[in-house]
Protein backbone atom coordinates (compact mmCIF):
# COMPACT_ATOMS: atom_id res chain seq x y z
CA UNK A 1 0.00 0.00 0.00
CA UNK A 2 1.37 3.47 -0.83
CA UNK A 3 2.54 5.30 2.28
CA UNK A 4 2.77 9.03 2.92
CA UNK A 5 5.79 9.79 0.68
CA UNK A 6 4.22 7.94 -2.24
CA UNK A 7 0.90 9.76 -1.78
CA UNK A 8 2.71 13.10 -1.43
CA UNK A 9 4.57 12.38 -4.67
CA UNK A 10 1.28 11.63 -6.43
CA UNK A 11 -0.29 14.77 -4.91
CA UNK A 12 2.55 16.94 -6.19
CA UNK A 13 2.29 15.48 -9.68
CA UNK A 14 -1.49 15.89 -9.82
CA UNK A 15 -1.33 19.45 -8.49
CA UNK A 16 1.22 20.40 -11.13
CA UNK A 17 -0.77 18.73 -13.91
CA UNK A 18 -4.33 19.63 -12.98
CA UNK A 19 -4.35 22.87 -11.00
CA UNK A 20 -6.48 25.34 -12.93
CA UNK A 21 -7.98 22.71 -15.25
CA UNK A 22 -11.75 22.68 -15.83
CA UNK A 23 -13.48 19.30 -15.74
CA UNK A 24 -15.65 18.92 -18.84
CA UNK A 25 -16.96 15.39 -18.40
CA UNK A 26 -16.74 12.60 -15.83
CA UNK A 27 -17.32 8.95 -16.73
CA UNK A 28 -17.75 6.31 -14.04
CA UNK A 29 -17.02 2.92 -15.56
CA UNK A 30 -18.41 1.01 -12.56
CA UNK A 31 -20.69 1.78 -9.61
CA UNK A 32 -18.20 1.54 -6.77
CA UNK A 33 -14.70 0.92 -5.48
CA UNK A 34 -14.21 0.09 -1.80
CA UNK A 35 -17.39 2.09 -1.19
CA UNK A 36 -20.07 3.19 -3.67
CA UNK A 37 -19.50 6.41 -5.57
CA UNK A 38 -21.63 9.20 -4.07
CA UNK A 39 -24.87 9.93 -5.89
CA UNK A 40 -24.43 12.67 -8.47
CA UNK A 41 -20.60 12.49 -8.43
CA UNK A 42 -20.26 13.27 -12.13
CA UNK A 43 -22.67 16.20 -11.91
CA UNK A 44 -20.80 17.58 -8.88
CA UNK A 45 -17.52 17.62 -10.78
CA UNK A 46 -18.53 18.58 -14.32
CA UNK A 47 -17.96 22.23 -15.12
CA UNK A 48 -15.85 22.83 -11.99
CA UNK A 49 -12.28 24.12 -11.95
CA UNK A 50 -9.65 22.25 -9.93
CA UNK A 51 -8.04 24.88 -7.71
CA UNK A 52 -5.44 22.57 -6.17
CA UNK A 53 -4.66 19.06 -4.98
CA UNK A 54 -3.81 18.63 -1.30
CA UNK A 55 -3.28 15.73 1.08
CA UNK A 56 -4.43 14.63 4.54
CA UNK A 57 -2.72 11.48 5.82
CA UNK A 58 -2.86 9.09 2.83
CA UNK A 59 -5.89 10.78 1.26
CA UNK A 60 -5.73 13.06 -1.79
CA UNK A 61 -7.94 16.15 -1.62
CA UNK A 62 -9.04 17.79 -4.88
CA UNK A 63 -10.24 21.35 -4.19
CA UNK A 64 -12.84 22.73 -6.60
CA UNK A 65 -14.09 26.25 -7.30
CA UNK A 66 -17.23 25.39 -5.35
CA UNK A 67 -17.92 24.30 -1.78
CA UNK A 68 -17.19 20.68 -2.73
CA UNK A 69 -13.99 18.68 -2.34
CA UNK A 70 -13.11 15.30 -3.83
CA UNK A 71 -11.49 12.76 -1.48
CA UNK A 72 -9.46 9.94 -3.04
CA UNK A 73 -7.55 7.04 -1.50
CA UNK A 74 -5.28 4.81 -3.60
CA UNK A 75 -5.89 1.64 -1.56
CA UNK A 76 -3.48 -1.16 -2.46
CA UNK A 77 -3.10 -0.67 -6.20
CA UNK A 78 -4.85 2.54 -7.24
CA UNK A 79 -3.10 5.12 -9.38
CA UNK A 80 -3.89 8.31 -11.26
CA UNK A 81 -2.46 9.11 -14.66
CA UNK A 82 -2.86 12.24 -16.74
CA UNK A 83 -2.87 11.71 -20.50
CA UNK A 84 -2.66 14.39 -23.23
CA UNK A 85 -5.85 13.02 -24.81
CA UNK A 86 -8.36 10.22 -24.33
CA UNK A 87 -7.03 6.78 -25.37
CA UNK A 88 -8.75 4.88 -28.16
CA UNK A 89 -9.70 2.19 -25.63
CA UNK A 90 -9.62 2.24 -21.85
CA UNK A 91 -7.91 -0.46 -19.81
CA UNK A 92 -10.01 -2.98 -17.89
CA UNK A 93 -9.38 -1.33 -14.53
CA UNK A 94 -9.74 2.31 -15.63
CA UNK A 95 -12.70 3.04 -13.35
CA UNK A 96 -12.96 6.85 -13.29
CA UNK A 97 -12.25 9.10 -16.26
CA UNK A 98 -12.17 12.90 -15.98
CA UNK A 99 -11.95 14.73 -19.29
CA UNK A 100 -10.64 18.29 -19.07
CA UNK A 101 -11.78 21.21 -21.14
CA UNK A 102 -8.31 21.42 -22.73
CA UNK A 103 -8.56 17.82 -23.99
CA UNK A 104 -6.40 16.12 -21.38
CA UNK A 105 -7.74 13.14 -19.44
CA UNK A 106 -7.15 12.14 -15.82
CA UNK A 107 -7.72 8.40 -15.25
CA UNK A 108 -8.05 6.51 -11.98
CA UNK A 109 -7.04 2.85 -12.38
CA UNK A 110 -7.42 0.31 -9.55
CA UNK A 111 -7.08 -3.42 -10.22
CA UNK A 112 -7.92 -4.49 -6.66
CA UNK A 113 -10.56 -1.79 -6.08
CA UNK A 114 -9.47 -1.13 -2.47
CA UNK A 115 -9.29 2.61 -3.15
CA UNK A 116 -12.11 5.10 -2.84
CA UNK A 117 -13.38 8.32 -4.37
CA UNK A 118 -16.01 10.36 -2.58
CA UNK A 119 -16.91 14.00 -1.92
CA UNK A 120 -17.34 16.31 1.06
CA UNK A 121 -18.05 19.96 1.73
CA UNK A 122 -14.74 21.79 2.03
CA UNK A 123 -15.77 23.71 5.15
CA UNK A 124 -16.58 20.46 6.96
CA UNK A 125 -13.63 18.34 5.80
CA UNK A 126 -11.99 18.10 9.24
CA UNK A 127 -15.23 16.75 10.72
CA UNK A 128 -15.63 14.11 8.02
CA UNK A 129 -15.69 10.52 9.39
CA UNK A 130 -12.49 9.72 7.46
CA UNK A 131 -10.54 12.52 9.16
CA UNK A 132 -12.08 13.41 12.52
CA UNK A 133 -10.03 10.89 14.53
CA UNK A 134 -6.68 11.31 12.79
CA UNK A 135 -3.56 12.51 14.55
CA UNK A 136 -1.26 15.30 13.36
CA UNK A 137 0.75 15.24 10.15
CA UNK A 138 4.33 14.06 10.83
CA UNK A 139 5.75 16.91 8.75
CA UNK A 140 3.38 19.50 10.21
CA UNK A 141 3.87 22.03 13.00
CA UNK A 142 1.76 20.05 15.50
CA UNK A 143 4.04 17.00 15.51
CA UNK A 144 6.45 18.23 18.17
CA UNK A 145 8.71 16.40 20.65
CA UNK A 146 6.47 17.61 23.48
CA UNK A 147 3.37 16.21 21.78
CA UNK A 148 4.99 12.85 20.99
CA UNK A 149 6.47 12.50 24.47
CA UNK A 150 3.07 13.04 26.07
CA UNK A 151 1.37 10.54 23.78
CA UNK A 152 4.01 7.83 24.16
CA UNK A 153 4.05 8.17 27.94
CA UNK A 154 0.46 6.89 28.02
CA UNK A 155 1.01 3.86 25.78
CA UNK A 156 2.15 0.36 26.70
CA UNK A 157 2.14 -1.03 23.16
CA UNK A 158 5.43 -1.60 21.33
CA UNK A 159 6.90 1.63 19.95
CA UNK A 160 6.71 0.37 16.35
CA UNK A 161 3.00 -0.41 16.77
CA UNK A 162 2.38 2.98 18.38
CA UNK A 163 4.00 4.85 15.49
CA UNK A 164 1.67 3.11 13.02
CA UNK A 165 -1.43 4.22 14.97
CA UNK A 166 -3.08 6.89 12.81
CA UNK A 167 -4.59 8.48 15.93
CA UNK A 168 -1.05 9.19 17.18
CA UNK A 169 0.48 10.42 13.92
CA UNK A 170 -0.73 9.90 10.37
CA UNK A 171 1.07 8.38 7.44
CA UNK A 172 4.26 7.01 9.02
CA UNK A 173 3.30 3.46 8.06
CA UNK A 174 5.16 0.19 8.28
CA UNK A 175 8.14 0.91 6.05
CA UNK A 176 9.06 4.30 7.42
CA UNK A 177 8.43 3.36 11.06
CA UNK A 178 11.06 0.61 10.71
CA UNK A 179 13.48 3.00 9.04
CA UNK A 180 12.96 5.82 11.57
CA UNK A 181 13.46 3.48 14.54
CA UNK A 182 16.71 2.22 13.03
CA UNK A 183 18.02 5.77 12.63
CA UNK A 184 16.99 6.52 16.21
CA UNK A 185 18.68 3.35 17.51
CA UNK A 186 15.50 2.16 19.22
CA UNK A 187 14.42 -1.47 19.45
CA UNK A 188 10.94 -1.72 17.84
CA UNK A 189 9.78 -4.09 20.60
CA UNK A 190 10.25 -1.63 23.45
CA UNK A 191 7.07 -0.33 25.16
CA UNK A 192 6.24 3.12 23.83
CA UNK A 193 6.19 4.67 27.31
CA UNK A 194 9.74 3.43 27.98
CA UNK A 195 11.11 5.53 25.11
CA UNK A 196 8.98 8.65 25.66
CA UNK A 197 12.09 10.57 26.69
CA UNK A 198 13.53 9.87 23.23
CA UNK A 199 10.70 11.74 21.51
CA UNK A 200 13.02 14.50 20.18
CA UNK A 201 15.19 12.06 18.22
CA UNK A 202 12.13 10.14 17.05
CA UNK A 203 10.52 13.29 15.66
CA UNK A 204 13.80 14.12 13.94
CA UNK A 205 14.29 10.67 12.38
CA UNK A 206 10.65 10.33 11.30
CA UNK A 207 10.81 13.70 9.55
CA UNK A 208 14.19 12.88 8.05
CA UNK A 209 13.18 9.52 6.56
CA UNK A 210 9.89 10.89 5.20
CA UNK A 211 11.54 13.96 3.66
CA UNK A 212 14.27 11.79 2.13
CA UNK A 213 11.64 9.45 0.67
CA UNK A 214 9.62 12.35 -0.76
CA UNK A 215 12.76 13.86 -2.29
CA UNK A 216 13.54 10.48 -3.86
CA UNK A 217 10.07 10.12 -5.33
CA UNK A 218 8.69 7.55 -2.91
CA UNK A 219 9.07 3.80 -3.25
CA UNK A 220 8.29 1.54 -6.20
CA UNK A 221 7.21 -1.32 -3.94
CA UNK A 222 4.32 -3.35 -5.37
CA UNK A 223 2.14 -1.18 -7.61
CA UNK A 224 3.30 2.34 -6.78
CA UNK A 225 3.97 4.59 -9.76
CA UNK A 226 4.18 8.34 -10.23
CA UNK A 227 1.45 10.19 -12.12
CA UNK A 228 3.89 10.13 -15.04
CA UNK A 229 4.13 6.34 -14.85
CA UNK A 230 7.71 6.31 -13.53
CA UNK A 231 8.66 4.24 -10.47
CA UNK A 232 9.91 5.64 -7.17
CA UNK A 233 13.50 5.20 -6.08
CA UNK A 234 13.56 5.26 -2.28
CA UNK A 235 13.40 1.46 -2.00
CA UNK A 236 17.06 1.30 -3.01
CA UNK A 237 18.04 3.18 0.16
CA UNK A 238 16.33 1.13 2.88
CA UNK A 239 18.52 0.48 5.91
CA UNK A 240 16.40 -2.38 7.30
CA UNK A 241 13.07 -2.79 5.52
CA UNK A 242 12.90 -5.97 3.45
CA UNK A 243 16.55 -6.81 4.24
CA UNK A 244 16.15 -9.80 6.60
CA UNK A 245 19.39 -11.78 6.77
CA UNK A 246 21.39 -9.12 4.94
CA UNK A 247 24.21 -7.24 6.64
CA UNK A 248 23.50 -4.03 8.50
CA UNK A 249 25.20 -1.12 6.74
CA UNK A 250 26.52 0.15 10.10
CA UNK A 251 27.63 -2.91 12.11
CA UNK A 252 27.55 -5.60 9.38
CA UNK A 253 25.54 -7.98 11.58
CA UNK A 254 22.39 -9.58 10.06
CA UNK A 255 19.08 -7.73 9.93
CA UNK A 256 16.31 -9.46 11.87
CA UNK A 257 12.56 -9.63 11.23
CA UNK A 258 9.50 -10.19 13.40
CA UNK A 259 5.73 -9.76 13.19
CA UNK A 260 4.06 -6.88 15.01
CA UNK A 261 0.34 -6.13 14.70
CA UNK A 262 0.22 -8.37 11.64
CA UNK A 263 3.02 -6.50 9.85
CA UNK A 264 6.68 -7.33 9.26
CA UNK A 265 9.20 -5.34 11.28
CA UNK A 266 12.86 -5.22 10.27
CA UNK A 267 15.59 -4.16 12.68
CA UNK A 268 19.24 -4.55 13.68
CA UNK A 269 19.50 -6.15 17.14
CA UNK A 270 23.00 -4.72 17.56
CA UNK A 271 22.32 -1.10 16.53
CA UNK A 272 18.84 -0.91 18.04
CA UNK A 273 19.35 -1.73 21.71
Amino acid sequence: MPELPEVETVRSGLDTALKGAVIRKVTLRRRDLRIPFPKGLAETLEGRRITGVGRRAKYLLFSLDSDDMVIAHLGMSGRFSVEPKAPKAFATHDHVVMEMKDGRVAIYNDARRFGLITTAKAAKINRHPLFCKLGPEPLGKDFTPAYLKGELARRSSAIKVALMDQALVVGVGNIYASEALFLAGIDPRKPAKSVASQAPILVETICRVLNDAIASGGSSLRDFLHVSGESGYFQHRFNTYGRKGESCFQCHKPIHSLRQAGRSTFYCAHCQK
